[in-house]
């Protein structure tokens, strides 16, 4: 286990690395910067105050040199000053993230337990209205896209059925006390969540559909039902703990494509996380936020994968004895 976390914490720098020097370029590629945008919203047009102005950025300076800088100053967690905000980077990332966080793990969440449960459905009633089914659901959330599905649900939770908030995280005025609080939270959380979720869900009920089914051809399954375990605990105890292990891995390599999906949801539903953040940062130019979230996003994806591969340490015994 530690040989594992030793190799996959020993990839993080190289990974860091590489998304900062390329998003760096690419930044450095785009129209425009942040300067053109704080000069059109303050009416600057003093050239020798935008001078001072680059120079205090260090816009003054070569790509190559800013990029040096840039990389130093992530080093020592410097990921630099948002003048939109008025705060560090830091700061404004800290202040979004928890946000972001709970809208992921709720989707995440949300869309384990609907995937797997319908993969297993589907695998256990193989070739039948059950499995059709499960397809017929799989197809649809996997081919509509998050924003269309979203506006969908608040047209029908929210305007028609008056069941959920239209968007937001809190309702204005809710003062009763941490358990009105939280659940005013939950409210707001669900469709967003769920928006999230049911992409992933139906990704995930094909894969383990597809898993179980391996799995029961396998010899010591055959074994068990020689046996004469029932059929729930064969399923249950034997099949699906091996039949999770492609999820995981599943689960480890889209967490990146999550936390890109909430920028969609979270623009659709007001959520006031890193998605929003990351987009408002975009449109303003804010460039010092946007390589502040893809290296925070890059950190996250690295973590989770070190996660996962414990996870397939404790799933799969076989890979104790490697």
């Amino acid at each position: 286990m530690l040989k594992i976390v030793g190799r996959r914490l020993a990839q993080v720098a190289p990974l860091v690395l590489g998304v900062i020097v390329l998003n760096f370029s690419l930044i450095q590629l785009a129209p425009g910067s942040f300067l053109d945008v704080m000069s059109a919203e303050q009416q600057i047009t003093d050239p020798a105050m935008l001078d001072q102005l680059r120079v205090t950025y260090g816009m003054d300076q070569p790509a190559h040199v800013q990029l040096l800088k840039y990389i130093w100053s992530v080093l020592q967690f410097d990921f630099g000053y948002s003048y939109r905000q008025n705060a560090s980077v830091a700061e404004v990332i800290m202040a979004h993230l928890p946000a972001t966080v709970l809208l992921m793990v709720t989707s995440i969440g949300v869309a384990l337990f609907i995937g797997v449960a319908a993969g297993i459905v589907a695998a256990v009633k193989v070739n039948t209205i059950w499995d059709n089914l499960v397809s017929v659901f799989a197809v649809f959330f996997f081919a509509a896209p998050t924003f269309w599905l979203g506006i969908m649900l608040t047209i029908l939770f929210s305007v028609k059925l008056g069941i959920f908030p239209v968007g937001g995280m809190r309702e204005v005025g809710v003062t009763e006390g941490p358990i009105a609080a939280a659940f005013d939270v939950m409210r707001h959380l669900a469709l967003p969540a769920i928006t999230l979720g049911l992409f992933y869900a139906a990704i995930y009920a094909r894969v383990m559909r597809a898993s179980m089914l391996e799995v029961f051809r396998l010899d010591f399954v055959r074994t068990a039902r020689a046996k004469g375990l029932a059929p729930t605990t064969i399923v249950l105890s034997h099949v699906l703990r091996n039949a999770l292990l492609p999820v995981m891995t599943l689960l480890g390599l889209q967490l990146g494509t999550v936390l890109g999906g909430s920028v969609v949801v979270e623009a659709v539903f007001s959520w006031p996380g890193i998605g929003s953040l990351m987009l408002d940062s975009v449109q303003s130019r804010n460039f010092p936020v946007v390589l502040g979230v893809l290296v925070l996003s890059s950190l996250v994806v690295a973590c989770v994968n070190v996660v996962v591969d414990l996870a397939y340490f404790k799933l799969d015994p076989r890979i104790r004895a490697r």
